[in-house]
């Protein structure tokens, strides 16, 4: 369906020519975790500001920083937008889901994560097709994964 590439296309470039969320956060009292993919050198920051406890615990605020190809600074525009105000329990079942869609074995979404909706995310379903691009796809997810371990644990 052309209509429908092209517009996923738009929505790609849109979020890489105006990324938002960009920027970074003090820390602490955010947390910072850094993703780097070798093979394509790109490049991703994320700054994970979270307040509460246990299940109550909310992503109040994200920033992204880094470079590198517009797949990797699209999807970590697009990550930041779909998590901000999301609980952490949310915000774990936006990666499974997301990981899942980029076909990624091991991430296979809870019971009821299918509906979790992605939303703008469904533009990049289209990287499938490509697998050497889904490494780039999904380098922010692994960096806020790991920023939210580290911000949980604090």
């Amino acid at each position: 369906m052309p209509g429908l590439e092209d517009l996923y296309r738009e929505i790609i470039l849109d979020h890489y020519r105006t990324p938002r969320n960009r920027g970074e956060l003090e820390t602490p009292p955010a947390v910072e975790s850094n993703g780097h993919n070798p093979l394509c050198g790109d490049e991703i920051t994320v700054y994970l500001l979270v307040d509460g406890e246990g299940a109550d615990t909310v992503v109040s605020d994200i920033k992204i920083g880094g470079q590198g190809c517009s797949i990797s600074q699209s999807s970590a525009s697009m990550m930041s937008q779909a998590v901000k105000g999301k609980s952490v329990t949310e915000a774990r079942a936006l990666i499974r889901r997301f990981k899942s869609m980029m076909s990624i074995e091991g991430n296979e979404p809870d019971d009821g994560a299918d509906e979790v909706a992605l939303g703008d995310l469904e533009a990049l379903q289209g990287v499938v097709k490509f697998p050497v691009r889904i490494k780039c796809a999904v380098l922010g997810w692994n960096t806020l994964n790991q920023a939210l371990d580290e911000a949980v644990a604090h």
